[in-house]
């Protein structure tokens, strides 16, 4: 599918109701966009928050709609949130006024940290039983493939991310990860980066990198941007489109 032109600089995708859920990172004007399976746009909803770099975008089971404002590439923002998005509002004509759910690392004591100690960027989230689960994106120049697993509670409120697990990714660049989604039976995680997949399962509750992981390497460089689901063996990946390629949603097997 390609996507259309007013999402160019896609960054987040999620499937609902049929409904190709989709936003653009930051410095975009501040709208979740639904597609038909077409790739044509059929809703543009108008939030009333600040794009300052929304990155991923996940559901809950009631259809609610959630964006991750927490893209922090100089790990020096102190305005890190989602935007809850209800679904009663989806079908609104005028702007929506989301709820907020602000947060903070607890363990960044500096804004910027020193490089080796960049690791509070984030473009990859979701939502599983109560709770929002967040997989980091380093910027420390010697631990590029690491990413740490926060939680925090799917409500507003004001919150310290709870720290719950580390994982690597690779030794190499092209490794950072870039969205996250969880299947509907909450038994099956795929984290993705530029080059790689990384799908675990076998895991038992929030343990999601104690389980079995599986790699898959990609054989078509892009800027990937987005994962989810379509069903229990087959994803649905968004790329940027940059100079000649990408913008498009693909379909991508897995085991």
């Amino acid at each position: 599918m390609d996507v259309p032109s007013e999402l160019k600089e896609v960054s987040g995708l999620e499937v609902s109701d049929s409904i190709f859920w989709m936003v653009n990172d930051s410095g975009n004007a501040p709208f979740l966009y639904g597609l038909n399976n077409k790739g044509a746009i059929i809703k543009a909803l108008k939030i009333n928050a600040k794009n300052r770099d929304w990155e991923d975008l996940t559901t809950d089971p009631e259809g609610n709609i959630y964006i991750g404002n927490f893209g922090n590439n100089s790990n020096s923002s102190k305005q890190l949130s989602i935007l809850k998005i209800l679904k009663k509002d989806l079908n609104s004509k005028s702007a929506i006024t989301p709820e907020v759910i602000a947060f903070k690392y607890p363990n960044q004591k500096r804004f910027p940290p020193k490089k080796n100690k960049r690791h509070f960027d984030c473009e990859a989230f979701f939502f599983y039983k109560d709770s929002l689960y967040l997989f980091t994106k380093s910027r420390s120049p010697k631990e590029r493939s690491k990413t740490n697993l926060y939680s925090l509670p799917a409500k507003a409120g004001q919150y310290d991310a709870q720290h719950l697990d580390t994982f690597n990714t690779c030794n190499k660049s092209g490794c950072w990860v870039t969205s996250a989604d969880i299947n509907k039976a909450g038994n099956k995680i795929a984290l993705l980066a530029e080059n790689n997949l990384f799908v675990f399962t076998d895991f038992e509750g929030s343990n999601f990198f104690k389980g079995a992981v599986n790699r898959y390497d990609f054989d078509y460089k892009s800027q990937k941007e987005s994962v989810c689901f379509k069903n229990d063996s087959i994803l649905y990946i968004a790329d940027e489109f940059v100079g000649v390629s990408g913008g498009n949603v693909y379909e991508f097997p897995i085991k």
